[in-house]
């Protein structure tokens, strides 16, 4: 059962053939198996999960179910959600009880979807690899010796391990992509402002957003229609017509325009890597495809931009964590301002610290408009590498991440190094355009290849429509890790 796509478990509810409580059930005794060893999860509740999954029951059985509904998915820690801890991956928020829903999080309830958990992550989404989180480090379920990639790094792993059959990420620099490459699972960002941030812990506000993360295109597909959506209480909610984002899945590609960013495949990519990703656009070419280089030459300043623009949000955006409203507060204190430094001192580890002191660097009197304002600069050359892309082009292929996972540890001591895992990701989001990983091979230790694409604005569908067809000739993304099954 836990093998299934969402298209099938929700047949088998819709049909009788098993309830929302036994589905349920299935997975949290998977977790109950696998979560000792992965730490994908960070908070499970059983009794709030069948509650839920008792609630889907009673809909499917009074003929008002959805498309989803009774299937279970689990949520990233980042999410508000009303009566779960809600840590974001740190001590900051280590007794804090969400008392409000994120919009995302309203969605899939509205959905009637049971929540499994709230799935670890890098603290505060601050990390490629998931080894930054308070809780503990998370292990690739293909080699516990690896890492699962970040931010996203519980939600890729608990559903490459099969312990949900879907997630929820957030991705702010390829914090969905680059761990669904490292865990060989699809997940998708979609445009800046398609899914709400409302409830959502900000990072970086302008490059946070949410999507989905599954085995397949097609899941991925279904479970967008689920969480995009207006909504008035995010400033950055695009007010446009609802989509059914499965519309176009089985399209031929005939015709297609896959673009080559001659940048993407330069020094530094992984030999196996672009092994695997030519083998995939030969693949895409027997489909019909129409490989065409581009170049998308600003790419190569999309790192040192986005480690001025994030860390430059993300110093504001803490500077609410101050021990006084709520979560972790010092416990001894001589004054106020002894309590604040002592609270943020001992509530954010060592890469939210980094990050903070980084930003409030570059927004200080004398270094704003040398760093800050540059850095906005660059970052609309890079938005205007794509759209003159996309006039020859009607999607950009190329690696999620440069290589493949690495070991747990093994980059903890430099953070250039690590920052540079994102090099093929963070372009999209400096853009606002939507970005996909999808599995496409394997290398030489055995662990999962990512593949992605970049699409226009609003493109979404027809990404999910290459992805589809790629996958429904390729079984890469079927594939699980040996001894889980």
């Amino acid at each position: 059962m836990s093998d299934a796509s969402l298209s099938t478990l929700a047949a088998r509810l819709a049909g009788k053939q098993i309830s929302s409580r036994e589905l349920a059930q299935t997975y949290l005794d998977r977790i109950t198996a696998l979560n000792p060893s992965i730490n994908a999860f960070i908070t499970v509740d059983a009794e709030k999960t069948l509650l839920e999954a008792a609630a889907a029951d009673a809909l499917i059985a009074a003929g008002s179910a959805g498309p989803l509904t009774g299937v279970p998915i689990a949520h990233k820690d980042i999410f508000c959600t009303d009566g779960w801890l809600t840590t974001c991956g740190s001590k900051m928020l280590g007794n804090f009880v969400a008392p409000y829903d994120a919009h995302v999080i309203q969605r899939f309830k509205a959905a009637g979807m049971p929540s499994l958990g709230k799935t670890n992550m890098d603290e505060f989404a601050m990390g490629s690899s998931n080894e930054t989180s308070y809780f503990g480090a998370v292990k690739n379920p293909w080699n516990a010796a690896y890492v699962p990639g970040g931010s996203s790094g519980g939600a890729a792993a608990c559903v490459a391990a099969r312990m949900a059959p879907a997630a929820t990420g957030t991705d702010t620099g390829g914090s969905i992509r680059q761990p669904a490459a490292l865990c060989g699972i699809t997940g998708l960002k979609p445009t800046y402002g398609l899914v709400s941030r409302y409830g959502m812990i900000a990072f970086a506000s302008s490059l946070d957003q949410a999507g989905p993360m599954a085995p397949s295109a097609e899941d991925c597909a279904l479970l967008l229609n689920v969480m995009t959506g207006f909504d008035p209480s995010d400033s950055t909610s695009l007010d446009r017509e609802k989509e059914d984002y499965t519309r176009d899945l089985n399209k031929p590609l005939a015709g297609l325009r896959v673009g080559l960013p001659k940048e993407f495949f330069a020094e530094g990519l992984n030999n196996e890597v672009a092994a695997a990703v030519e083998a995939a656009v030969n693949d895409l070419k027997k489909l019909g495809a129409i490989p065409v280089e581009i170049s998308l030459a600003n790419s190569r300043l999309a790192i040192p931009v986005y480690y001025v623009l994030a860390p430059a949000e993300a110093s504001s955006n803490l500077s609410r964590f101050d021990g006084v409203r709520y979560g972790y507060r010092a416990p001894a204190y001589g004054s106020l301002d002894d309590m604040y430094c002592k609270t943020r001192a001992q509530g954010f580890g060592a890469e939210v610290k980094r990050r903070i002191m980084i930003g409030a660097y570059v927004l200080s009197h004398g270094y704003y408009d040398a760093y800050y304002l540059q850095a906005q600069k660059i970052r609309r050359l890079i938005a205007d590498d794509f759209s003159e892309a996309f006039k020859s082009c009607d999607v950009i292929l190329g690696p999620t991440t440069p290589g493949t996972a690495f070991k747990l540890g093994e980059k903890s001591d430099d953070p250039v190094e690590m920052y540079l895992n994102d090099l093929y990701t963070i372009p999209a989001n400096l853009a606002g355009l939507p970005g996909m990983s999808l599995p496409c091979g394997f290398d030489g230790k055995g662990l999962p290849i990512g593949l992605q694409l970049v699409g226009n604005y609003f493109s979404e569908a027809k990404m999910l429509n290459v992805a589809h067809q790629y996958q429904r000739a390729t079984d890469w993304h079927s594939r699980q890790p040996e001894g889980l099954k």
